[in-house]
């Protein structure tokens, strides 16, 4: 099954942590006696026991050999192209409950319901069958046109159907995947969102909607700003895309593999060190219309990374 629709439509959108220490105190107990007082009696017969010997310390923990927050928004549909990634990449989705191929040991596929057109029975079926699914992304972009586009009001009167779902499987609701958009009275993902809250509150007693962690997309400079935008909400994070597709304003337009590089450095070294930041997936592995130089897997070649894909696999966390 494959819910995506065509992604060139994105083409068309516009778009704009304190430590808790502890201390303990410990009494200092001091004896003595008088001058009369007598030194206590030696041990007598035998020699002392040997104190026990001291317990081997534990080893210490393999470091990672990767990030776990490192994805990639793509339908990767060979093990070539799975397996070029899988050294630095942890997880993965394509839009649809389910993957084409079998994830390897150490990566992650994430099933998404793209929009409310989905069966519930054949979802919790689905998930139920495949424990290793902890998340369950939902609704794709619901404010820009040809996604997953759904009012405010429409995605609150929904929104228990995926509450019912997390309750039966024990999934976490990850979602709306949310980006500055297109439709009408809602291009801005917290005008969006708040409408959102408010419909759901009214339709539910003033409860708040079940959102485990909320998901965001960008594709320009800024990001930590807008993922700041969005801290109102308490949620932790998951970038479900990024990349920088800035064009216009002379140098600032990203144009060149060299560009990209180095705004994939600067949004990865943030998402890595942000602690409200739980998952982040680069957009994406081959694009037809690569103007902004985003690919990470050679078109036309399984299993071959471009020079951007063997940076991101590289990049520190």
């Amino acid at each position: 099954m494959n819910d995506h629709p065509d992604l060139d439509s994105r083409l068309r959108r516009r778009l704009i942590g304190a430590s808790l220490a502890s201390a303990a105190t410990a009494a200092l107990a001091a004896c003595g006696g008088g001058s009369d007082a007598s030194p206590s009696p030696a041990p007598v017969g035998g020699t002392p026991p040997s104190p026990a010997p001291a317990p081997s310390p534990s080893p210490a923990p393999a470091p990672a050999s990767k990030s776990f927050k490192r994805g990639i928004a793509y339908d990767l549909a060979t093990t070539g192209d799975l397996n070029a990634l899988a050294p630095g990449v942890s997880w993965w989705y394509n839009w649809s409950p389910r993957p084409a191929v079998t994830p390897p040991t150490g990566t992650d596929f994430v099933p998404m319901a793209w929009n409310f057109a989905f069966n519930d029975a054949e979802i919790e079926t689905l998930l139920k069958a495949n424990p290793q699914y902890k998340y369950l992304l939902v609704i794709n972009e619901p404010n820009l046109y040809g996604q997953a586009t759904t009012t405010p009001s429409d995605a609150a009167a929904a929104w228990p159907r995926l509450e019912a779902l997390a309750t039966k499987t024990g999934v976490k609701i990850v979602g709306p995947q949310i980006t500055w958009g297109t439709l009408t009275g809602f291009t801005d993902p917290v005008v969006w969102m708040d409408a959102f809250y408010a419909a759901y509150r009214n339709a539910n007693g003033g409860r708040d909607p079940r959102i485990d962690m909320l998901a965001f997309h960008w594709y320009d400079y800024g990001l930590a700003a807008q993922l700041d935008r969005l801290k109102k909400y308490g949620k932790t994070f998951w970038v479900t895309e990024f990349a920088n597709w800035h064009e216009g304003d002379g140098s600032a337009a990203i144009d060149t593999v060299a560009k990209q590089k180095a705004q994939m450095a600067e949004m990865v070294a943030l998402l890595e060190s942000r602690a409200d930041v739980f998952r982040y997936a680069w957009f994406t592995g081959r694009w037809e219309k690569d103007d902004h130089y985003t690919s990470l897997l050679v078109k036309g070649h399984d299993g071959q990374l471009t020079e951007l894909g063997q940076y991101y696999l590289s990049l520190p966390f």
